[in-house]
């Protein structure tokens, strides 16, 4: 089965879809950015990427702030998110107790395999809100580029290396932008 076909299949529970970060990118420009698609085009097997897992059926609960900062953007966020600052196979990292609430969550992944934009790639962070979403550290997970937030800091030399001249041309012009 192509990726393609796995990703049209991919369901996951309780509501919750992977976030598209170039219509939140449109959405909020100015606080909510991405990587340019010349960068996700060179995310390759073994490169970590972060995605956002979030479902419009959970709001916020009464003792949560009203309005809370997005840690992607720093903008108002109508509910919060949780976030995992690395992937779990580079830094250590020490077991939190979160309580379940039906926030969005940012979590890294590191690509396995990838056919053009669809991309499967395995969880690398123990997420706080699998009992309602059902993603676990170490699933396979498969998704378009379109729902990238981040790639790692500690690929982007080897990516930038890997560049033709008309990429990297692409790539300083929207440095400049920025």
């Amino acid at each position: 089965m192509s990726l393609f076909s796995e990703l049209q299949l991919q369901k996951f529970a309780n509501g919750y879809e992977l976030v598209d970060g170039v219509l939140m990118h449109q959405q909020n420009p100015e606080h909510f950015r991405i990587p340019h698609p010349v960068l996700k085009k060179h995310v390759s097997v073994g490169h970590f990427v972060e995605l956002r897992i979030d479902s419009p059926r959970f709001s916020v609960h009464a003792d949560a702030p009203e309005q809370c900062e997005c840690p992607s953007c720093h903008g108002n966020a109508s509910k919060p998110i949780l976030s995992h600052n690395q992937p779990a196979s580079l830094v250590p990292l020490a077991a939190q107790k979160v309580p379940s609430r039906g926030w969005g969550e940012d979590f890294w992944v590191k690509v396995l395999q990838r056919d053009d934009a669809v991309i499967k790639a395995v969880v690398d962070n123990p997420l706080y809100e699998l009992r309602l979403h059902e993603v676990s550290l170490g699933d396979e997970i498969i998704f378009h580029s379109d729902h990238i937030l981040a790639v790692h800091p500690t690929h982007r030399q080897e990516i930038v290396m890997g560049m033709d001249e008309a990429d990297l041309k692409q790539l300083v012009q929207w440095l400049g932008t920025l």
